[in-house]
């Protein structure tokens, strides 16, 4: 059900001197992620929970996955030591090189402890955030775009190991909030340009981010922080540090957060806990060995997904019914009589054909709320539940290692698993062990994934060469399972989280796929400083990226394929993605005082993606054996080709930048859906070649001295506009959905941004404003979500040392202060197609953002 889109970022720039920046942040650093009865099925029925998203639009148009590019970086090559330690210096503004920003530490705490760290990076112009909880906890209701790229078209890294395609459950990366403790996250390198060849990753079509991990302190100690927040919201955060424990300097530390966050309008929560530590052995002096280890257990009830229709007849506060188990066993006994048809004589069994008879007990009745009779969807227009159970565990050892003066190898291998239940209570499936109208339909994904990076760094002359490779191989399944519920007053119902066998196995299987993909990568890339204050850094990747397999079972009883087990139709066997010369190109000049201008250019292909049937864009996502087969045969990867211009200016006073850019996107897939809610049709077309381009302007003003030195006002306004450009009928059946000219969807056009903040001496505090004008939710553009603006008010003390306890900080932060309603959250279960298609331009697939919500937060270390 979820699916998300970036496009080709290029951040222009410096939004400098921020000082206690917004819930987001601000500031940065100099531093140099068995059958059922039921006759109707609602559309995101196949594509909530399904692998990685359903389909999605985004930059350059494709409905459920981006597809990805990489780039050189618009800065000069440093080894890989040095960079990491240019990482730890923290400065009050966000330092830039190039089409690249260094977000520092500093920046990263000005928000809520605990709060999804691509918020911060949310703050940036060009960048677009967006989370139904405040926190960003819920994967399931948060993306990410960069000038149009959606969250799975961006190459991120975490200590150099590959994180991938950060959407929802999806089988081809970990996402960052799960991945690392957001505390223990010393500063992010975040490139709006390609990024740098450099890079390892599947899906870097758009800019990159390279996350970095704080080392372990020098000194033995301890840090906690809590956080208290609306609505019974709670998250602890502790960690210990070993201090040098032997002369070489052998140090580590681990971490533990837990986060308790309710919902707003329901009584249900979500539940995140983590531990995570890293260790260090120096070797001489400019050397050593890195170990890092992960674990993430996420057990979250989702909010409620929303039409259009929805929020204009039932209204922007209606949820999952759990926990309240009769409304939503009366809201299936209502499909099953109004949508299929049965004829309700009042309490009792019910013959339906599935051979278990139908329970309707005394006490229960077909009825859904009134409003809802007026929506699209009717009794679907909430289900029982809805939400995830996921398990992650992520770990590496590093070797960085001086071979000699001007000559580093830095060698990475790493491993990761991960596990997860997405699930929603079903209205039309009837429980067969049980007889209860409704059931909970579950999808597991996993996969277990290896892999290893190495690069050499030369230094020769004013020449900094690198050159590098990367190989992984991922074990990926999928597969769809529906579970009984009891009849109502005859037992508790299985939780959104599990367990799920409470009532018996599974009673009916729709899907199963299993995959095996080999990636390998090579790298050469040269940093030239020909003069001084000008550096050209120049390299190619090539990529090479092999899948094997597909359905093993499906189901056609269940709306899977067109048979039974192996034998179901459903799309198997292998492709293959191949590109020998995706090259990059940047020029980064210094000149005067405080001036530079830069170019960037590069060339990036997405290899294929692998996702179940059931709305994602993937080969294997289609509906045949057939339409697979011809998708292996003539279906071309996309490629992006990325340019970006820019200049800024740099003083204590002043940073100003401006920047353009402008993408040719090629053969991006679209997962387009129609028919009715209950009844989907899905396919994947190739729009063939869209067009794309844009600027970015901010300027950072702090012109005072004395007591008025703090006081920094910041501004960003970003434009974007992207259109297919070839003619493309995206209507499955029938009608004319011609896509030339159209625009993308769920990216704002126009975005500005500003934050006043303040700090003198141990206070500081900050007023944030967002305006985020009108995205497109339908491919033909005839529906929309209106712009709003969303305001952050936060202020913080730091009080020093108190005693044994030192640096004992206070923070209080206002999320949506003046409470505005808005839909955070575009296209999880996919996008409407509009025009002829008979959809209106509609679909469930909408999320309401947070109400405005109060949090504090105190901390101190020993």
């Amino acid at each position: 059900m979820r699916t998300r889109l970036l496009g080709t970022a290029v951040l222009g720039g410096v939004i400098g001197s921020v000082i206690g920046a917004p819930a987001f942040a601000q500031t940065a650093s100099d531093s140099a992620t068995a059958s059922t009865p039921s006759a109707k099925k609602p559309a995101h029925a196949s594509a909530r929970h399904g692998a990685g998203r359903a389909a999605h639009p985004g930059a350059a148009a494709r409905a459920a996955t981006p597809v990805t590019a990489t780039h050189v970086s618009a800065r000069p090559i440093v080894a890989p030591r040095a960079a990491e330690e240019a990482v730890d210096v923290v400065a009050s503004h966000h330092t830039s090189h190039g089409a690249e920003t260094s977000i520092s530490r500093a920046m990263l705490e000005s928000q809520v402890a605990g709060t999804n760290i691509l918020k911060a990076v949310g703050q940036l112009p060009g960048v677009s955030f967006s989370s139904s909880d405040p926190l960003g906890i819920d994967t399931w209701g948060t993306s990410v775009y960069v000038r149009g790229f959606f969250q799975d078209s961006i190459g991120m890294t975490l200590d150099g190991i590959p994180l991938n395609d950060q959407t929802y459950t999806s089988v081809n990366g970990v996402n960052i909030a799960d991945a690392w403790i957001s505390d223990d996250i010393q500063g992010v390198e975040t490139s709006q340009g390609a990024g740098g060849v450099d890079l390892p990753g599947n899906s870097s079509l758009g800019g990159t981010m390279r996350f970095h991990t704080s080392d372990p302190k020098d000194k033995a100690g301890a840090k906690v922080s809590q956080v208290f927040g609306s609505y019974g919201t709670l998250r602890t955060y502790a960690r210990v540090d070993s201090g040098a424990l032997n002369q070489t300097g052998t140090k580590f530390y681990a971490a533990y957060s837990r986060s308790d966050e309710r919902k707003y309008d329901a009584d249900t929560p979500g539940f995140m806990q983590t531990v995570n530590g890293k260790f260090v052995q120096p070797i001489g002096h400019d050397s050593r060995i890195t170990a890092l280890f992960n674990w993430n257990d996420a057990e979250v009830w989702g909010y409620a997904d929303k039409s259009l229709s929805i929020l204009k007849n039932a209204g922007w506060r209606t949820e999952s019914w759990a926990p309240n188990y009769l409304g939503a066993y009366n809201a299936s006994a209502y499909a099953w009589v109004n949508d299929n048809g049965l004829a309700y004589t009042g309490p009792g069994s019910y013959d339906v054909g599935s051979g278990t008879p139908l329970i309707l007990p005394e006490g229960t009745s077909p009825t859904i709320p009134d409003s809802w009779k007026n929506t699209n969807e009717g009794a679907g227009t909430a289900y029982y539940d809805a939400g995830q159970s996921t398990r992650d565990y992520l770990g590496s050892i590093n070797a960085d290692l001086a071979l000699t003066n001007s000559l580093r190898w830095n060698t990475v291998f790493y491993a990761g698993a991960f596990d997860g239940n997405a699930t929603y209570g079903d209205p039309w499936t009837q429980s067969l062990g049980t007889g209860a109208p409704l059931s909970e339909e579950v999808w597991k994904n996993s996969y277990r994934r290896f892999g290893f990076t190495s690069a050499f760094t030369w230094h020769v002359g004013h020449h900094t060469i690198n050159v590098g490779g990367w190989y992984e191989n991922n074990s990926q399944r999928s597969g769809l399972f529906w579970y009984n519920e009891p009849v109502y007053g005859q037992g508790a119902p299985l939780k959104t989280v599990g367990p799920y066998t409470t009532y018996g196995p599974a009673f009916q299987q729709g899907y199963g796929f299993t995959w095996n993909t080999n990636t390998f990568q090579f790298h050469v890339m040269d940093a030239w400083r020909p003069v001084e204050g000008l550096t050209v850094t120049y390299g190619f990747r090539s990529m090479l990226q092999t899948t094997a397999g597909g359905a093993d079972y499906g189901n056609v009883d269940a709306g899977y394929g067109t048979g039974v087990g192996v034998d179901s139709g459903l799309p198997s066997g292998s492709m293959t993605s191949a590109a020998a010369f995706l090259p990059a190109v940047n020029l980064d000049y210094h000149f005067g005082r405080g001036h530079e201008v830069y170019f960037d250019f590069a060339e990036n292909m997405r290899p294929f993606m692998v996702a179940p049937s059931g709305g994602s864009v993937s080969p294997w996502a289609v509906s045949s054996q057939d339409a697979f087969k011809d998708l292996q045969h003539n279906l071309p990867n996309e490629r992006d080709f990325t340019y970006v211009v820019g200049y800024r200016y740099t003083s204590r006073k002043i940073q100003a930048s401006i920047d353009g850019y402008h993408s040719d996107v090629y053969n991006r897939l679209i997962s387009a859906s129609v028919g009715s809610l209950n009844n989907p049709i899905t396919s994947v077309v190739n729009s063939k070649h869209a067009v794309m381009w844009g600027m970015d302007a901010a300027l950072t003003l702090q012109p005072f001295e004395g007591l008025a030195r703090g006081l920094a006002w910041t501004n960003s306004i970003s434009y974007n506009h992207f259109t297919y450009a070839d003619h493309v009928n995206i209507c499955p059946l029938q009608g004319d959905c011609d896509i030339k000219g159209t625009k993308m969807l769920a990216y704002p056009q126009v975005m500005y941004k500003t934050s006043l903040s303040y700090e003198y001496k141990g206070a500081s505090a900050h007023f944030d404003v967002n305006y985020y004008g009108k995205r497109y939710f339908s491919y033909m553009n005839d529906t929309h979500i209106a712009p709003y603006w969303m305001a952050n008010l936060g202020a913080k003390y730091r009080f020093g040392n108190l005693s044994v306890l030192k640096n004992v900080t206070l923070a209080f932060e206002v999320y949506n202060l003046f409470n505005q309603k808005y839909v955070a959250m575009m296209g999880e279960n996919g996008f409407p197609i509009g025009g002829q298609s008979g959809d209106g331009g509609d679909y469930q697939s909408l999320e309401r953002g947070a109400v405005r919500e109060y949090f504090g937060t105190i901390s101190a270390e020993y």
